[in-house]
């Protein structure tokens, strides 16, 4: 996965998971779970994109770190599900909203081969409250259970604030420098928003050549925009029918979005 995050035009296709067991709109029917996690997996591999990843997104609210016991056993059976429908794309996880350990688990567990981390470096006040990174913690883990799994994270995450201020800039050089990310991802403030563009531009130049994903918003109208700096995007809401983030895959929307990243030039 290190090694596909330094190609160009990386499409990643999110798997949003509905509710979980435990979780507050969790309708009762398991099987339902792992059946949309496969249909949206074959609509996103099928329309072209080079990597998954799957979010327990239905979970609201979050829990700012530790998520419960059956929480990482659904997403364990869903991540099987979501890596025999891949058919060898590497498929990654994030535990909404920060649980960084469990989604090393998972990966130890099932192979899955990268993770998100929303709150890696830093403190930020979100909606689940103060959320503390714990990229020391994070690295030593993965060190221990799963040494080949790629850290993907976020650099001013979305529905959050920075606790403490300070530039994005730093946030990023301190995220790859002092954090040991392999990748940075920068979105918008919310699901389905997308960074501004000057944003983008300074996280590229704090981050040197490390790689540099849209981590929400994008779509057909500001991809080429925003690959003019990032080398990749996690895509989520832009790919779902009418571009609503509660409904299923579309894989004609996927076909389009790949093809219009095949047709962009290389980066200045």
């Amino acid at each position: 996965m290190i090694k596909l995050l330094r190609s160009q035009r990386l499409l990643v296709g999110v798997v949003h998971l509905v509710a979980t067991p435990g979780s507050p709109r969790f309708l009762g029917d398991r099987r339902a779970i792992l059946r949309r996690a496969s249909d949206d997996a074959m609509a996103l591999i099928g329309g072209g994109c080079d990597a998954l990843i799957v979010e327990n997104f239905g979970d609201l609210p979050f829990f700012a770190e530790r998520v419960p016991p059956e929480t990482i056993a659904t997403m364990a059976l869903a991540l099987q599900s979501v890596i025999e429908v891949a058919g060898g794309a590497p498929v990654g996880v994030n535990v909404l909203r920060n649980d960084a350990r469990a989604a090393l688990g998972l990966c130890a567990a099932t192979g899955a081969r990268f993770v998100r981390i929303n709150v890696h470096s830093g403190a930020a006040v979100t909606d689940q409250g103060v959320i503390e990174g714990r990229a020391a913690e994070t690295l030593r883990e993965r060190a221990r259970i799963c040494p080949g799994v790629a850290l993907l994270c976020d650099v001013h995450v979305k529905h959050a604030v920075p606790l403490g201020g300070g530039s994005i800039e730093t946030a990023a050089a301190d995220t790859l420098q002092r954090g040991l990310a392999d990748a940075l991802v920068v979105s918008g403030s919310g699901t389905g928003s997308a960074p501004d563009i000057e944003r983008v531009a300074l996280v590229r130049r704090a981050a040197g050549d490390a790689p540099v994903l849209i981590g929400s918003g994008l779509n057909e109208a500001n991809a080429a925009q925003m690959f003019r700096y990032a080398s990749g995007a996690i895509v989520g809401t832009s790919l779902k029918r009418n571009g609503a983030v509660d409904e299923p895959v579309e894989v004609a929307r996927v076909e389009r979005l790949r093809r219009l990243l095949d047709g962009l030039g290389a980066k200045a």
